[in-house]
């Protein structure tokens, strides 16, 4: 019985197909499914058509509505044919005639590569390497066999041969198999022959991986059989149905071999951690391994799904409700922000602190103790030292180290500190409030004395949390296998709490993952945003001895780069906006595909005005998280964390907004704080970009941010 399985390039564009043409692709699936071979070639409204002047004579063409046809790969052995691409008729024609499938006798896996265009450019390229010696060129450390061994094909290694610059690879990369390309791009950044295998080539390795017979590089129904990486063959209606009516969902979720790998192993010895840079898919590994943890839950015990914000809470939610459709199991799993989990744990009749009420408190017991510091000293000295090393006697905190701190403060001057600090805290008792730390610090304590409450904690966004919340989770669970799992990116860290994991007890040592490949962005969107960064280390969460990089990080997607635009006044920046809104909305993008986010609260409402007034439908991002109906979201960069939008506009990136003055400690008070706070605050308007998956739009009025100066700078 013949079928049709779907394409990785295909589900890419699926969020872009109206809705005309969404229907047309079930209607051809279903033909699929119910007629036989000779009748697919005979149906006179499927049209599988062969192509004149075809590279590949396996490609063929489909209709799928009145102008509209797909791109199937059609193998002359088995019965499965692929949808490669839709496209308008003559842009379908013109893509089809220029591809060439084959099989990769490495990985035993079908590939796809624009062979014409490749053709079209090795020869110019050829000319220019002449002028270079072998070992001037990119790869010219690199043997034959070597290559070989990672799955690089002889037509692929001819045309890699002659690239003498990265700038090269990427003229050259949109048209070389996807696995093929990864390879060249990893070795490129320096990644040893090895380390490419360990990390690329071995995930991507088909199930039959210990079949030693030799590859048959004709036998497509069985390489078909063996591209999971890519091809997705789907026998039930109801879900093509539901993926192609929620497409940007259904790429949510998409899990590729080297995230399987991590989520679903099956068990871990202790903690364990996946990192990664933005869109690499953290969060879609950690709600897997939630699914796979709940299926060995004994009775009684439950698991605990935490992140920063409740804005991620509700995206956990509603991410774990499409993995797992049993209610029942769901209801194992308790999803909460850290702080919550805490103020449940205390439960107490004290509040938390509430925006602006921290400063007075400090000022209060500055009077009475006579400090004449600063009071954001305090607060700092309170959260970095006294709450991050849990002390808790004026001995412990006079024999302290304090890292990370830019200040010297004498063992002389520690008692006045110490006694500000514990007259700060016994006044918030005493008036029945509380800060969130504190109550962190309170709940770890309890926990101590009473013990742990989940079997499994999955956190998300780790890198967020302070050691305080740290504590409080280790509290929260038995040391033993599975019981913590960790996700995180460092260079997300927008809220300043410097962690060592293994400071802390916390060790994941030989069970940490890295990720490379972003799932969310496009190329070009994420190579400009990494310019706000570059070149930057960043502390790692198991160690801070160690630093972390971008170096390797890559988009499996490519498209349109960001789009910059200069205002001379506010109102003009809002007139820019609500055209590229209506842009994107006229060029098949739904309102609540288009996020639109700024530093400050007060901008997100003028937002919001302006795009109702010109009749765009706009909502703001409830704290909540939870989601409006057929509606652009409008929210702050802070709440815009963990989640994403097929397009994003970054609306206010000026010189008073990033860095946001008041955000950033001065650095007389402390030079390390100072350099802490501006890291922030570039990682904050970093996260706001890369929020974007198809459609980056970044503007200003008046002088731009220093941050986009600079990366202009680094290009």
């Amino acid at each position: 019985m013949p079928r049709l399985a779907f394409d990785i390039g295909f589900c890419a564009q699926l969020a872009k197909l109206q809705g005309t043409v969404r229907q047309g692709v079930f209607d051809a699936w279903e033909k699929f499914e119910r007629l036989t071979l000779d009748q697919l070639f005979k149906d006179p409204g499927l049209k599988l058509e062969t192509l004149q002047q075809a590279r590949d004579r396996h490609i063929r063409t489909i209709r799928i509505d009145k102008g509209t046809r797909g791109v199937v790969l059609a193998p002359s052995s088995g019965d499965t044919f692929v949808l490669l691409r839709v496209m308008p008729h003559d842009k379908a024609i013109d893509w089809a005639v220029k591809q060439k499938a084959s099989i990769n006798t490495v990985t035993r896996s079908v590939e796809l590569r624009d062979i014409a265009m490749l053709d079209e450019l090795t020869p110019a390229y050829e000319r220019i390497a002449a002028d270079t010696t072998p070992d001037q060129r990119l790869f010219g450390k690199i043997s034959d066999g070597d290559m070989a061994a990672l799955g690089v094909d002889a037509t692929t290694l001819r045309q890699a041969r002659v690239l003498t610059s990265l700038e090269q690879l990427e003229v050259f990369a949109p048209y070389f198999p996807p696995d093929q390309r990864e390879v060249l791009e990893y070795l490129a950044a320096d990644f040893t022959v090895d380390q490419v295998w360990r990390e690329v080539v071995a995930v991507n390795l088909a199930a039959a991986e210990n079949d030693s017979d030799p590859v048959d590089t004709t036998d497509y129904a069985t390489a078909i059989n063996r591209t999971s990486t890519r091809i997705a063959v789907i026998s039930d209606g109801d879900e093509l149905r539901d993926i192609l009516s929620k497409p940007f969902d259904a790429w949510r979720v998409f899990l590729h071999p080297s995230q399987h790998k991590v989520a679903y192993r099956a068990s871990y010895s202790g903690p364990a951690q996946v990192s990664g840079g933005p869109g690499t898919g953290k969060t879609v590994v950690a709600l897997h391994r939630v699914r796979h943890l709940l299926k060995f839950l004994r009775d009684g015990e439950r698991i605990l799904l935490t992140t920063y914000t409740n804005a991620l809470v509700a995206a956990l939610r509603s991410g774990l409700a499409a993995l797992v459709d049993d209610e029942e199991l769901r209801e194992r799993v308790d999803i909460t922000t850290v702080d919550a989990f805490a103020s449940r744990v205390v439960s107490t009749s004290r509040r938390p602190l509430r925006g602006g009420e921290e400063e007075p408190r400090w000022q209060q017991a500055a009077q009475a103790t006579g400090f004449t510091g600063t009071t954001q000293f305090l607060a700092q000295e309170y959260k970095h030292v006294v709450l991050a090393q849990n002390l808790r006697t004026q001995e412990e905190y006079e024999a302290a180290d304090r890292p990370g701190r830019g200040r010297a403060l004498p063992v002389s001057a520690r008692p006045l500190v110490w006694r500000t600090i514990q007259t700060f805290v016994d006044q918030l008792a005493a008036d029945g409030l509380r800060t969130y730390l504190g109550t962190c610090s309170e709940a770890a304590d309890l926990l101590g004395k009473e013990g742990p409450r989940y079997r499994h904690i999955v956190v998300d966004e780790a890198q967020d949390l302070h050691p305080v919340q740290w504590r409080l989770l280790r509290a929260a669970s038995s040391e033993r296998p599975d019981d913590l799992f960790i996700a995180g990116d460092p260079h997300q860290r927008i809220y300043d709490s410097k962690v060592s994991l293994k400071a802390l007890g916390i060790k994941v040592a030989g069970r940490s993952t890295k990720m490379r490949k972003n799932y969310r962005s496009t190329h070009e969107i994420l190579s400009w945003s990494t310019g706000l960064l570059v070149g930057r280390p960043f502390e790692q969460l198991e160690d801070d001895s160690r630093n972390e990089t971008l170096l390797g990080y890559r988009s499996s997607l490519h498209g349109n780069g960001p789009q910059l635009h200069a205002s001379a006044t506010a109102a003009g920046e809002l007139d820019a906006l609500v055209d590229r809104v209506r842009a994107w909305m006229k060029n098949g993008v739904a309102p609540d595909e288009i996020g639109v986010t700024t530093r400050f609260n007060k901008d997100v409402e003028k937002a919001i005005v302006k795009l109702v007034a010109e009749g765009i439908p706009a909502r703001k991002l409830r704290a909540d998280g939870a989601e409006g109906t057929d509606a652009v979201t409008v929210g702050t960069m802070h709440s815009f964390k963990g989640l994403e939008f097929r397009c994003v506009a970054v609306t206010g990136v000026n010189e008073d907004a990033l860095p946001f003055t008041k955000a950033v400690t001065p650095l007389e008070v402390d030079r390390l704080q100072h350099e802490a706070d501006l890291m922030s605050e570039r990682c904050l308007l970093f996260v706001a970009c890369t929020r974007a998956r198809d459609g980056l739009f970044v503007s200003w009025a008046g002088e731009p941010s220093r941050f986009l100066l600079e990366a202009t700078r680094a290009e």
